[in-house]
């Protein structure tokens, strides 16, 4: 005697199946081990280099532009490459722009395209601040790793580094 196997797929018009107890757990510590390790960098990025996660992050990111193809990224690029909206990000270039980290240029393809640049003085600051940054990150997961619901997370994130 075989069984039947029906699955229920519920109509568009229908609310979702509720997430169940461990997708939801696991959720949490996803969110537990984010938020523990950017308040650990958070805080010695402060301390060493009076810089925020966010601000470190859009100098990473326009710190690795380059002149050839698909090398420098549009403000709506950026936004997208740090997780913070259009406007946010405006907001916060414009203040990185303030401190003489950043300078800003239209694209000379496309004068509607503004892009962004590191000064050499944000250059600087991201190569002083970068090794605090990697060891912030390396302490916060080592302590997350002590914590048996975030060991299994602070694995997967160690085996997603790229070998070189």
């Amino acid at each position: 005697m075989s069984q039947q196997v029906t699955t229920v797929v519920p109509a568009p018009d229908e609310a979702p199946a509720p997430l169940t107890p461990g997708l939801a757990q696991s959720w949490c510590a996803l969110s537990s081990l984010h938020g523990r390790i950017e308040a650990h960098v958070e805080r010695a990025l402060q301390a060493g280099h009076e810089l925020s996660m966010r601000e470190f992050s859009v100098l990473s990111v326009l710190g690795d532009q380059h002149d050839g193809d698909g090398g420098h990224l549009r403000m709506n690029q950026v936004a997208d490459s740090v997780v913070l909206s259009q406007s946010a990000t405006t907001r916060l270039v414009s203040r990185l722009e303030d401190r003489g980290l950043l300078s800003r240029y239209l694209c000379r393809t496309d004068r509607r395209g503004i892009y962004t640049d590191v000064t050499d003085a944000g250059r600087v600051l991201l190569d002083a601040a970068r090794p605090t940054h990697d060891t912030a990150l390396n302490e916060a997961l080592e302590e997350a790793a002590n914590h048996p619901e975030l060991a299994t997370l602070v694995a997967a994130v160690r085996s997603l580094t790229p070998v070189s």
